[in-house]
């Protein structure tokens, strides 16, 4: 198995801030889009995970197909990577940021 690799948002805001990260806009904007996207998906699982914890009994019974995947993806995750999603959901922002400041016209 391999070793879970930290963030680094804040080393990104850092260089950024600096002026020693400098992206080009148009490479910037499509990064940040990307991580805009990661980060809805990353958000979305973590609402799934939250509603799973509340039910009483949890189960897949019932439920179609996709939604059933979902929700089994999402618990499989979390189960196997405990934290990470949140830590994903806290960071992102950061990275997103960071590239909007070394953005370059």
């Amino acid at each position: 198995m391999s070793e879970e690799q930290p963030f680094a948002g804040d080393v990104f805001l850092d260089l950024a801030g600096d002026g020693r990260l400098t992206i080009d806009a148009d490479e910037a904007d499509r990064l940040v889009a990307a991580l805009e996207r990661t980060l809805a998906a990353v958000c979305e699982r973590l609402r799934v995970i939250r509603l799973w914890r509340e039910l009483e009994t949890p189960t897949l019974d019932g439920l179609p197909g996709s939604a059933a995947q979902i929700v089994a993806d999402a618990v499989f995750q979390d189960q196997t990577g405990p934290g990470r999603l949140e830590e994903a959901a806290n960071e992102l922002p950061k990275y997103i940021l960071a590239l909007r400041q070394a953005r370059r016209l």
